[in-house]
């Protein structure tokens, strides 16, 4: 199995110091790949120096995430440019809108300028970007109407809104990526809704070290946070109003998620669309015979590169070659 975390936080403060080891570990998994998404002015050199130390693992993102763009610098946007200028593998990303009580605690006309300025960055520089979006998506489509083409893609991460606007952000040619999050909303609409997604714009995703999965089908790698850095970026009032009690069934508070448990993730939406793995490896539109998945990024997006092993490997891809966006790859010879 060869899987690729589409978006997830490794610089987080709560789980920094055991990067090495969780991304170690992931890769015992079949992790190769791990879009590391930034939030700040605060954490860009570290998630620089991720993809630096990680060069064939870790894609680098760089963006200001909307609940904290109220600690920005008068300076901000030429930092973030000089980020980009000096890492032609980095995509845009955390950014967003969020109308959530946090979200709410934030001037939204202020969210939606800086949105704005780095979602036109984004399609200046032919660089993929990761949206957040809560309670706003009735925002968002018109924005990027307004902005849109991307020549590189977007992704709407941990997608947690209607079925019925799924048709209108496909229309633009945006992807889906669901996260453990997924697992609290309510099977029933969470079914309807994954089942409006086209099976070629489904990606998946851990969004660690947040959205512990709820349901368990497969081995579980819990992480033992730092509790004195708590910055959680969608726990508790982040995703949808639901509390971060409802994350990680009865791990303890404080036990966080591990990029290696993105095949939890890929087994509940297998469950969903009434699937086996091996079935929704054979629904994707791309299929490929592989002995390894490798995600390479560059200013015309993200290619799949893969060494033919056998005809009878099958590689569950969310590719997006060149007008896409973000890959979630699967080697499936077998049972997870």
């Amino acid at each position: 199995m060869r899987v690729f975390d589409a978006h997830c936080h490794l610089q987080d403060p709560r789980i920094w110091s055991k990067a090495p080891q969780l991304i170690a570990k992931a890769h015992e998994v079949g992790v190769v790949n791990f879009v590391v998404n930034g939030v700040s002015e605060n954490d860009w050199h570290l998630v620089k120096q991720l993809g630096q130390s990680y060069p064939t693992s870790v894609i680098p993102c760089f963006g200001l995430h909307p609940w904290f763009i109220q600690e920005r610098t008068p300076s901000w946007f030429d930092m973030l440019k000089q980020f980009f200028d000096s890492t032609p593998s980095a995509a845009v990303g955390e950014i967003g809108l969020d109308k959530s009580s946090r979200g709410k605690k934030i001037d939204f006309t202020d969210q939606v300028q800086v949105f704005q300025q780095q979602l036109q960055l984004a399609k200046d520089l032919k660089r993929p970007v990761s949206i957040h979006c809560i309670r706003a998506f009735g925002d968002l489509l018109p924005i990027m109407q307004r902005i849109g083409p991307f020549p590189a893609g977007v992704i709407l991460h941990s997608y947690l809104g209607s079925a019925e606007m799924v048709p209108e952000f496909a229309k633009l040619g945006a992807y889906f990526s669901f996260s453990g999050f997924l697992m609290s909303m309510e099977p029933r609409k969470a079914k309807k809704m994954l089942k409006m997604v086209p099976s070629e714009r489904i990606l998946l995703e851990t969004d660690a070290p947040d959205a512990l999965p709820k349901f368990v089908s497969d081995t579980l790698y819990p992480v033992e946070g730092d509790s004195s850095n708590s910055k959680e970026l969608h726990a508790q009032e982040g995703i949808s109003g639901l509390d971060s009690a409802s994350d990680g069934s009865t791990m303890p508070k404080e036990t966080l998620n591990h990029p290696a448990n993105i095949v939890n993730v890929l087994s509940y939406v297998a469950s969903l669309l009434e699937l086996t793995k091996e079935e929704v490896a054979e629904v994707m539109p791309h299929e490929y015979s592989c002995q390894m998945g490798r995600a390479v990024l560059n200013a015309q997006g993200l290619q799949i590169l893969c060494d033919v092993q056998s005809t009878t490997d099958r590689l569950l891809c969310g590719v997006m070659l060149r007008g896409c966006c973000f890959v979630l790859c699967s080697r499936a010879s077998g049972p997870v």
